[in-house]
């Protein structure tokens, strides 16, 4: 019966998990800014009353009578998950999992106002608390999993990932672009000079964009009967499997912008709609990581969203719902433009890893206490004049204020980001070898091949696999950085 008094467990943990889903996406999309202060409390007390159920002593005691019994393949499976992450819950106690939830969801909201009128002075010291409860945590699970303090905050959005692997990929992909993105843009000056960069209209209403964004993500797979679209300060996918929340940002001069916000969080959702449901209340049923969501998510916004034939498709879309009439030669230099710019969700493919890479360092530095919050905006200015010789001394809010993640609390998330962006090219290039002619589908607006190979090879196995077995089940070849670069080389190399 041990067993099955996990398996109730798992639909009561479940259920809380909704909740408190849907209240957070709510929290970022609709609520009023004056009922902050009690979200975060409602939060944190869900928080909390879900760890003291999950970590309760008598579960320990049914995973040690499980253990010993004989479980068939799919439920050794789902206990295997289930031990791992509750071993990771056991690691904090239930009152700082409230104090954390509670602190980060405050400065989260503080973020949004003090981002928008570019107050560091006003924003950093919630900024501080935060970190220090990271700091605390990140030694609360280091000695438990007995791991370094940034590998045991890896480990929460990336099983297995540490360091040792990690830094040299990255390090490899830096010293790569070094050389690639001056490159990469001389081949687009010599490609403007000789047909110089069409303006687009740059009169887009919020309403027709957003009409534009649904249809999109209907035609690439979304089921709009399951989930939903909404505006919020910075965009993300939340909400469950069963009520996917999506979010974008508008501007009214550039339809680019939100769009492509819009394919990458589609991507995050059609990997959420789509895995096992008959597991979903266990572990075994959620996404492997992060650096296996955000290889969804970039997958539909780059393999697919910067893919000439996708735009074969997509420009009568663009017709239809914004009434303005492109050619692929109009539309391709936007599409493919590279550029330094500041902001990372805006970056094209080819800076967008040297972005991560800043954030990495950076994080990392702040989690070993090799820096501190108030250094924060010039380590940030330093690196971003090294990378992308690009200064945001004065201007904090495109600079270490400009992303959500460590607001909320979310440190050792930002690899995933360049290791989702190597396995979309490896699962890229594993399709185009398994069906040459995918590009035929794209620019006929079908994605029922593309998707059923990822729901067979990724969606419909869940946590099942480890991350480097499931890409090797996906694409037939460990991990291989080697694809992003070609990919990079082909697209934008000239």
């Amino acid at each position: 019966m041990s067993f099955e008094k996990l398996d109730i467990l798992n639909h009561r943990l479940h259920a809380l998990d909704h909740a408190v889903s849907i209240l957070a996406a709510d929290e970022a999309t609709h609520m009023a800014p004056g009922g902050g202060e009690d979200r975060a409390a409602s939060l944190a007390t869900l928080s909390g009353m879900r760890h003291r159920m999950a970590t309760a002593p008598e579960v320990a005691e049914w995973i040690e009578a499980a253990a010993s019994k004989a479980l068939n393949e799919e439920q050794a499976a789902a206990f295997r998950e289930f031990r791992r992450v509750h071993l990771n819950m056991t690691c904090l106690p239930p009152d700082f999992v409230e104090r954390h939830t509670h602190a980060r969801l405050r400065c989260e909201q503080l973020w949004r106002d003090a981002r928008a009128k570019n107050d560091w002075a006003g924003f950093a010291p919630a900024l501080e608390g935060v970190v220090a409860l990271v700091r605390e945590e990140a030694a609360l699970r280091a000695g438990a999993l007995g791991l370094s303090p940034y590998d045991a905050l890896m480990e929460q959005y990336d099983p297995g990932a540490r360091i040792a692997e990690v830094a040299p990929l990255l390090d490899d992909l830096k010293a790569f672009l070094t050389g690639f993105v001056p490159q990469a843009l001389e081949a687009q000056e010599r490609r403007l000079a000789k047909a110089p960069l069409k303006s687009l209209a740059g009169s887009y209403p919020v309403d027709r964009q957003r009409e534009l964004a649904l249809s999109m993500m209907a035609a690439v797979g979304f089921d709009l009967s399951h989930g939903s679209l909404s505006v919020s300060h910075h965009p993300f996918c939340g909400g469950v499997p069963s009520d996917v929340r999506i979010t974008t940002r508008y501007r009214t001069d550039d339809f680019l912008s939100a769009l492509m916000g819009v394919l990458h969080e589609t991507g995050h959702a059609l990997y959420e709609q789509n895995l096992p449901r008959e597991w979903a209340h266990w572990p075994l049923g959620q996404a492997r990581g992060m650096a296996v969501h955000e290889s969804q998510s970039l997958f539909v916004e780059k393999q697919i969203g910067r893919n000439p034939a996708f735009w074969r498709f997509a420009l009568p879309m663009v017709e239809r719902h914004l009434g303005e009439s492109l050619s692929l030669a109009d539309i391709l230099p936007h599409v493919h433009h590279v550029g330094r710019g500041l902001i990372r969700v805006d970056a094209d493919e080819v800076t967008y890893p040297l972005h991560i890479v800043l954030r990495f360092e950076l994080e990392r530095a702040l989690v070993e206490g090799g820096l501190d919050v108030a250094d924060l905006p010039e380590a940030w200015d330093e690196g971003m004049r090294r990378y992308l010789g690009l200064s945001t001394l004065d201007n904090p809010a495109d600079g270490p204020m400009q992303d959500v993640h460590w607001p909320s609390a979310a440190f050792g998330y930002f690899p995933s980001y360049t290791l989702g962006a190597m396995i979309a090219a490896q699962l890229w290039a594993a399709i185009e070898r398994d069906h040459p002619d995918i590009d035929d589908d794209l620019a006929a607006g079908r994605f029922g091949r593309l998707n059923d190979w990822r729901r067979e090879r990724v969606w419909s196995l869940g946590s099942r696999l480890s991350t480097p077995d499931l890409i090797l089940h996906a694409t037939g070849e460990p991990l291989d950085a080697g694809y992003l670069k070609r990919h990079l080389e082909r697209r934008y190399g000239g």
